[in-house]
């Protein structure tokens, strides 16, 4: 199946799993994808994630993480820029989400980086998504 917007299909398969309380999800696989994945388990807000190598695309699947009271950790996740309205921020205008409780992905010219990050660099670029 063909997706116009594959981040968008990400975001909303794993707020589906989580509010289904699935320990995994999976989804066709990208390096932009793959990307938004590391900043997720680096954050500490998915468990893990690997990609299983297949014909004709490769497939990404992502270990969800849940708290002690069995509630998903990512509470809001929301995409940004969207294919239709691409939104660009520059060091200084890159959004704090919830006073710096949760955290924004920016694909800059230097990769996929947290907004935390991407304004220590000193770089801005497009806002992907922000998580909460």
């Amino acid at each position: 199946m063909s997706v116009n917007d594959p981040i968008s299909d990400m975001l909303t398969r794993i707020r589906n799993a989580g509010m289904a309380r699935k320990a995994e999800t999976t989804m066709p696989s990208t390096k932009i994808l793959v990307a938004i994945a590391q900043i997720l388990k680096e954050e500490g807000y998915i468990a893990d994630y690997h990609v299983v190598e297949q014909r004709p695309q490769d497939k990404l699947v992502i270990g969800l993480r849940y708290g002690p009271d069995k509630r998903h950790t990512i509470r809001e996740l929301k995409r940004v820029s969207k294919p239709g309205l691409r939104v660009y921020a520059g060091k200084d205008a890159i959004p704090r989400v919830r006073s710096g409780l949760g955290i924004a992905i920016v694909s800059t010219p230097q990769g996929v980086l947290t907004g935390y990050e991407a304004r220590r660099r000193g770089i801005g670029g497009e806002v992907l998504c922000t998580v909460f």
